[in-house]
């Protein structure tokens, strides 16, 4: 009887850590209370890129306009945090907002009592490509900034010029170690990588 009751008892524990990971999982796949929407921390980072990646083409089109390179980059900066201007094209939650807590919540998936490993493989892959993410948001904030701060063309066309690469890297990543594909490794994934990972782990999980 004792045996029995145990059993049951581990049952239950297993479930509910399960159920909390699952949870963990929607939040950055499906659905988020403070994002636009209400979807999730992963689609609205993705959402949030793809204006910054759009607004920082604009802005290397024409390397002698000093002027719309700064209104884009400006563009950039709030798409990716808009905690750091206030106004812009972006959606007001920014890449960075969503890349970290994509990255904070998918690890706690993986921590969760009874998380499978199929959670625990993906979700390092996920937070992976999701820091990457944050990392390059860091560095677009540094450059949208010195964009800002120019005084002539030249010099801003060549940080325009690294602005655009970090905000194609936004979605895509890069191939950071030549080795002919783009991984999930720090330095490499992008949020695209993240997004692939995360539906191969709600599959895994049988998830919706």
């Amino acid at each position: 009887f004792l045996s029995v009751l145990v059993c049951l008892f581990s049952g239950v524990t297993v479930a509910s850590g399960q159920g909390a990971g699952h949870n963990h999982i929607g939040h950055v796949m499906d659905g988020w209370r403070d994002t636009p929407e209400g979807q999730g921390m992963l689609p609205a980072a993705i959402a949030e890129a793809g204006i910054a990646a759009r607004h920082a083409s604009l802005a290397a089109k024409d390397p002698s306009n000093l002027d719309a390179m700064k209104r884009h980059a400006a563009h950039v900066l709030h798409a990716v945090d808009p905690e750091q201007i206030e106004s812009g094209p972006g959606l007001g939650y920014g890449v960075k907002k969503g890349a970290a807590g994509a990255a904070q919540h998918i690890r706690a998936a993986a921590s969760a009592d009874g998380a499978s490993d199929a959670v625990k493989n993906h979700a390092n892959h996920v937070a992976t490509s999701a820091q990457n993410t944050v990392a390059r948001a860091d560095e677009i904030v540094m450059l949208a900034k010195r964009i800002a701060m120019a005084t002539s063309s030249s010099v801003a066309s060549g940080l325009v010029s690294e602005l655009d690469t970090l905000a194609q890297q936004l979605l895509t990543g890069t191939d950071a170690n030549g080795d002919g594909r783009t991984g999930w490794q720090e330095g490499e994934g992008g949020l695209e990588i993240a997004e692939r990972h995360g539906n191969l782990m709600k599959k895994a999980e049988g998830l919706p």
